[in-house]
């Protein structure tokens, strides 16, 4: 137990931060942040824990013996102060531990929150407890409540695991984070992992199978464990494939389950056999090779000449890990020689197969990348944009809107300015077309919508109507709709329908500003009787139909005379 007054116990905190001991101390002002399996501890100058610390430092351990004097150099009583100790810490697979505690005064232990140990009370001789219990896999936060009531102050706290094979069933965790490299010059294979979490971690063993097998065979030493995080090894140098696995072992000889498989191909310098059943067969999107897989290939590299002619050999595909590839470049209505050759992991290249196939004559790809934007102008339109198919015989495109064809393009580029609507959606795609007339599928969609809306301002309201010895004072309340354009003003007059009856009929007299309330519409004061009604009309032209029910209508008697018919 380290053996501290209380005030030398906080007094030397400033030479230990100084020269990077373990334990720091900061005043209760300043953030501290104390790096697991390190203590936090916080100073508190009453029992119970309230208020702001009046310090917090950095413990490697909880064991301290304060003596009467002050645990924080002058900052707390002598008597009734407190302090908590937490941290927060990777348990790796858990299992059973220790817990013990002693104290003079009170002491309460909690993990994750739940009481473990309790020994709250005034004492005037150090208590002890030891418990056992089982901490689950993972991190957990410890926290050790500790209080000085009167008389002397000590505490002591640790936790450790239980390692005995009897009481500990627990197997470790699987390493994680490994990797190896292998060095194909020395033919060395290194290891490297992170270490495992557990506290009754004793080693590491390290494994090795063939990917044929299923027999795992241990490399690393037959009776002593890794202790480091890393390990070389010499697969022996047949350019198979080995796998390793690392598995941690615990004091108690519990073995962990094995890490992720780690592939190591060993060197190699013999190459593998020519592929053998290589077929060619020529299809709509381009000419299919097919082979049979080959013992030892990691990928394969395939060769094209152009038949009968002194081109030279090109080589058009590496890398290819399956047993088929597809040329998709070869110019249709041309014959071609290819050739297969199978490549090792260790970078050898076996002997070619030859085969040959002719290209026929299909339809293009499908155009890619198409796109539609606005153009800008003073006019409606969409310029749009593709790219496109790899096929040389492209002669021309066709673009289509919602389906329909809409024109005919030499390049990969067309406007459309053909009767747009505003506030409308429209669906663009484009085919290629070549020589022979062969169509190809559509392009993907471009969707665009334009500007604007189809949607009518709203009836204006408030519309009164007052007859003027000059005319008729027509008076409304101003429209709220954000796209307003404009006013119309609209007079309906009574006339004889033939029938012995009378019909109103509306005509337009007037267009007015947005900012408009008020209109005088000059009229002979002949005592007819007119309606006068308001259209609003938005940016996009559009406004509701004179006869649209929805108007609302003011209904005068202009002054004088009427006019006998």
């Amino acid at each position: 137990m380290t053996t501290r007054t209380r005030l030398s116990a906080l007094a030397t905190t400033a030479a230990l931060a100084a020269s990077g001991g373990l334990l720091t101390a900061t005043p209760a002002a300043a953030a501290v942040t104390c790096t697991s399996p390190v203590w936090k501890a916080e100073y508190f100058a009453n029992s119970t824990f309230s208020g702001t610390p009046k310090l917090t430092s950095c413990d490697s351990a909880i064991a301290e013996n304060y003596g009467s004097g002050d645990p924080a150099g002058g900052r707390l009583p002598k008597d009734n102060f407190s302090v908590r100790w937490s941290v927060t810490r990777d348990f790796g697979s858990g299992g059973p531990f220790t817990f013990t505690a002693e104290a003079q005064d009170g002491i309460r232990v909690h993990l994750d929150g739940v009481r473990r140990i309790d020994l709250w009370k005034n004492v005037t001789t150090t208590q002890r407890k030891t418990v056992s219990l089982t901490v689950p896999a993972g991190k957990h936060t410890i926290t050790v409540y500790y209080a000085a009531w009167t008389g002397a102050a000590n505490v002591k706290f640790a936790y450790t695991p239980v390692t005995s094979a009897t009481a500990d069933k627990v197997r470790p965790l699987a390493p994680a984070g490994a990797t190896v490299a292998y060095d194909k010059t020395l033919g060395k294979a290194t290891l490297k992992w992170a270490a495992n979490k557990e506290m009754d971690l004793a080693g590491y063993r390290l494994y090795r199978r063939l990917s044929t097998s299923t027999t795992w065979t241990k490399v690393s030493s037959a009776t002593a464990l890794i202790t480091g995080t890393s390990y070389v090894n010499s697969p022996p140098p047949t350019g198979q494939t080995h796998l390793y696995e690392l598995r941690a072992v615990d004091k108690a000889g519990n073995e962990s389950p094995g890490g992720a498989d780690l592939t190591v191909v060993s060197v190699d310098r013999t190459p593998t056999a020519a592929p053998a059943g290589v077929a060619a067969s020529d299809g709509y999107t381009g000419v299919v090779l097919a082979w049979q897989p080959v013992t030892g290939a990691a990928t394969y590299t395939v060769h094209r000449q152009r038949t009968g002619t002194t081109d030279p050999v090109a080589q058009v595909a590496t890398g290819v890990t399956a047993t088929t590839w597809k040329d998709t470049t070869a110019t249709e209505r041309t014959g071609y020689t290819y050739w297969v050759s199978a490549v090792d992991a260790a970078g050898n290249t076996s002997a070619r197969t030859a085969v040959t196939a002719t290209r026929g004559d299909y339809a293009p790809g499908a155009p890619t990348g198409l796109t539609a934007v606005d153009t800008g102008s003073h006019i409606r339109g969409f310029a749009l944009r593709w790219t496109a198919p790899a096929d040389t015989d492209v002669a021309s495109y066709r673009v289509y809107r919602n389906g329909s064809l809409l024109g005919t393009a030499s390049s990969p580029s067309y406007t459309d300015e053909n009767g747009l609507w505003h506030g409308t959606t429209y669906r663009y795609t484009v085919t290629a077309v070549d020589r022979a007339g062969h169509e190809s599928p559509a392009s993907a969609e471009a969707v665009v919508t334009t500007e604007g809306d189809l949607i009518a301002p709203a009836p204006v309201t408030g519309l009164r109507a007052t007859p003027r010895e000059d005319g008729v004072l027509v008076e409304w309340d101003a429209s709220t709709e954000p796209d307003l354009k404009r006013y119309e003003v609209y007079r309906a007059e009574k006339y004889d329908d033939g029938d012995g009856g009378t019909v109103w009929l509306a005509h337009r007299v007037e267009y007015l500003s947005t900012t408009a309330t008020s209109f005088l519409h000059p009229s002979e004061a002949d005592g007819e009787n007119v309606m006068y009604t308001l259209i609003a009309v938005d940016q996009w032209e559009n406004m509701l139909r004179a006869d649209d029910p929805s108007l609302n209508w003011a209904e005068v008697t202009e002054l004088g005379t009427p006019v006998t018919p």
